[in-house]
């Protein structure tokens, strides 16, 4: 199956009807956060894909569209705290919103306040491997892991709790955003153990075989 991975800058080329030219063939957009949420309507809705979201440190509670009120993006999952079986593909998913706290903005959590977060989801994450064989397929965060693609400033830093997350139960794919991609050296993606960490900054396509 084909994910449109997107996080943090919006891209012209996905907000305007040319996006059916270059990826027509999505089944899943995955959002990483910090993107509007009629940005993120409008790219599901053109595509006639499922969506599933995390919010970024700047998404705010709502945002006001040309039309209506919106507290996220319409008919989008919201994997903040969730661990959710994709209902088309059986794709395995969990989310957690947000960066580290630098100051008193919304969606912003300490190291320790990650862990809480992220132990929570370890239940359902055992149940998925009784009930599936694997714990998780895609783990969606805003934030980076630690020492992963993260950045040595207090906003940007990586949550140690995923980089724990990502080596115990080995999803195939973690997708994250909020690190900001200016140089085209800059590693976006980096593979630990048997997991594809992917920096979703502007957009990825990634082939996830069914």
């Amino acid at each position: 199956m084909k994910i449109l991975a997107i996080s943090d800058q919006e891209v012209p080329a996905l907000y305007s009807p040319l996006i059916l030219e270059r990826f027509r063939e999505i089944d899943l957009v995955v959002s990483c956060g910090d993107l509007s949420y009629s940005y993120q309507d409008y790219i599901h809705s053109m595509l006639n894909s499922r969506l599933c979201y995390v919010r970024g440190n700047h998404n705010c509670r709502e945002e006001q569209s040309e039309t209506t009120l919106l507290s996220g993006p319409t008919g989008g999952i919201d994997l903040h705290r969730q661990v959710y079986r994709e209902p088309e593909s059986g794709l395995l998913l969990a989310g957690v919103q947000g960066s580290l706290r630098y100051n008193t903005g919304r969606n912003q959590y300490t190291q320790a306040g990650m862990w809480w977060i992220v132990w929570g989801l370890v239940p359902a994450l055992l149940v998925n491997k009784l009930r599936f064989g694997r714990f998780l397929d895609i783990f969606v965060t805003h934030a980076p892991p630690w020492k992963i693609h993260d950045k040595d400033d207090l906003p940007h830093r990586g949550i140690k709790a995923f980089r724990w997350l990502i080596k115990a139960f080995q999803p195939a794919y973690h997708l994250h955003g909020h690190i900001h991609v200016y140089r085209q050296d800059e590693v976006t993606e980096t593979q630990v153990g048997t997991t594809r960490v992917i920096n979703a900054y502007g957009f990825r396509l990634i082939n996830y075989p069914r």
